[in-house]
């Protein structure tokens, strides 16, 4: 792992290497867990299909296709900040998707660390009315996915070590390329909850500090490494899962069928994503070329 002095002079770095806009025909890797990854979206990115569940509705898809990148997408759902850096079982680190003609990463990572989405899995499933939802009743069959890890401040201060090390990671493998960390849209609604998300006051309380909390760590990361922050937590405020355009989903499959992953964003979420990636790409003079 890399020390703290190095990330500090790798970070004197990212300036410049922000800076740059990848054109096209450039390598973009894309990294992290299931919110980068894009379940039940759109097809299957991966032929044949892979356990890691990536969509060709994610934002990494939608973002390569716009602008002509060639894609790496090594996203993959239940991935934690140890699964980036290191091999998964039969996975290798997605790290390793780096090279050093990459021009663009983002990166979406640190919810499962610190059981953001099981937590969210486990107080709609405990909650009233919970065994009418076709999740909550399977998920004896699912319990070791759907149970939250013991959550301490060791679990987050193995995150943020995760977080800066995939940071640093990405300087050194990737001198030139533009690093954008992407963190999780919003679920929750500000005050309450709604049938989609059927959670107690006190799940409702735990699950919005977490998301918080996550925030701000993703925040403190990209920062102190020079990357680009993507706050998707605040562009989606009012596109929660109780919204009317939601862009995320809640524990109820939503009208028409189709796939459905509980508390993951829709493809209207994929799409902000990428808009909101595109935007800060576009640098006066050394603009991205569309198709």
């Amino acid at each position: 792992m890399i020390g703290r002095a190095a990330v500090a002079a790798l970070a004197l770095v990212a300036g410049a290497a922000s800076a740059r806009s990848p054109a096209a025909g450039s390598h973009y890797v894309a990294m992290g867990s299931s919110y980068a990854a894009g379940p039940g979206i759109a097809q299957s990115a991966d032929a044949p299909p892979t356990r890691c569940t990536r969509s060709t509705g994610n934002y990494a898809h939608q973002l390569a296709a716009r602008y002509r990148l060639r894609l790496t997408d090594v996203s993959c759902g239940g991935a934690t900040t140890a699964h980036l850096l290191g091999p998964w079982n039969e996975l290798p680190p997605q790290i390793d998707a780096l090279r050093p003609d990459t021009a663009l990463v983002t990166v979406t990572i640190g919810g499962n660390d610190v059981g953001f989405v099981a937590g969210l899995f486990k107080g709609s499933c405990e909650g009233e009315g919970a065994s009418a939802t076709p999740f909550c009743r399977g998920m004896a069959q699912r319990a070791a996915s759907v149970t939250p890890p013991a959550i301490d401040a060791t679990a987050w201060q193995r995150a943020e070590a995760g977080l800066t090390a995939i940071a640093a990671a990405v300087r050194v493998r990737s001198p030139k390329a533009r690093l954008v960390f992407v963190d999780y849209l919003t679920v929750l609604p500000s005050r309450g909850g709604c049938s989609a998300v059927p959670l107690s006051p006190a799940a409702l309380r735990q699950s919005r500090e977490t998301a918080a909390r996550l925030v701000r760590l993703t925040a403190k990361v990209a920062a102190r490494s020079g990357a680009t922050l993507i706050r998707a937590s605040k562009l989606s405020v009012q596109h929660n899962a109780c919204a009317t355009q939601p862009w995320t989903t809640g524990i109820m499959a939503p009208p028409g069928g189709g796939a459905f992953v509980p508390y993951h964003p829709n493809l209207a979420g994929m799409t902000a994503i990428a808009d909101a990636i595109a935007t800060r790409l576009e640098v006066p003079g050394r603009p991205l070329h569309p198709k």
